[in-house]
């Protein structure tokens, strides 16, 4: 069985674009989309767009990511990063923003062999491997109290949310870090998704890097997004 596993589109219909035609020649049997596919600025309805378009004609599970929760909020007084989630309100179709904001947790595949999730298999925002305030990779200590019940018939699980990619056998479990669509933190711009090739017990990983034009996605933010300079900025060089 083949899986395409993508996330962390963050409205970059570019690298989108990207990532869908070589995803697509890879031939894939399932799709999975781990979420925040719309929080940014280099096009977020052509990413929405590009988004249906998979679903339709791929069939492709998605779960969901800590901006798809807040993109979903009411906005009020207090609500962080309104100015930005103004913008996107106003940028996309009707309905995207429930949409996104209603999806699962987590999804499974292969009989339950492959959980995926964004965060972790049941939080949007908690980090599975990467401990975002001491900049580093947790220890299996750590990384097994992050990851709750999986159940016995787990033997992968992916998420996205920390923008890194990252691969970890916990006894019988492999447990990998994705690589985002977008907003890379790395140094390197290019677009990344995941291939996860198995049955059973056995399965390959397969961490796959797209070049794209990082270029007009970051002229479409300047000239159109939200704080559209420091957008650009990432896109162009792979760091925040």
């Amino acid at each position: 069985m083949k899986i395409a596993i993508f996330g962390d589109v963050h409205g970059n219909r570019f690298a989108l674009d990207a990532v869908l035609e070589d995803m697509t020649a890879q031939r894939p049997d399932a799709w999975v989309n781990l979420g925040d596919g719309l929080f940014g600025g280099a096009d977020p309805a052509g990413a929405w767009e590009v988004q249906q378009r998979i679903r339709r004609e791929y069939g492709v599970l998605e779960v969901r990511g800590n901006t798809d929760e807040r993109l979903a909020q009411p906005l009020d007084e207090v609500t962080e990063k309104r100015a930005m989630l103004e913008w996107l309100h106003a940028e996309l179709p009707p309905g995207a923003a429930a949409h996104v904001g209603g999806l699962p947790l987590q999804v499974t595949l292969a009989g339950g062999a492959v959980v995926c999730g964004h965060g972790t298999p049941s939080s949007a925002w908690d980090y599975l491997l990467w401990d975002k305030k001491a900049g580093r990779w947790k220890t299996d200590g750590e990384v097994q109290e992050a990851l709750g019940d999986v159940g016995d018939t787990a033997r992968v699980v992916v998420v996205g949310h920390s923008h890194r990619e990252h691969l970890r056998q916990i006894g019988p479990l492999t447990l990998v870090n994705c690589g985002a669509v977008s907003r890379q933190k790395d140094g390197d711009p290019h677009a990344r998704w995941l291939l996860l090739e198995g049955e059973g017990e056995c399965w390959n990983v397969q961490f796959r890097r797209v070049p794209y034009d990082v270029a007009a996605a970051a002229a479409w933010a300047e000239a159109h997004a939200h704080a559209g300079a420091k957008e650009a900025r990432q896109l162009r060089t792979g760091h925040e």
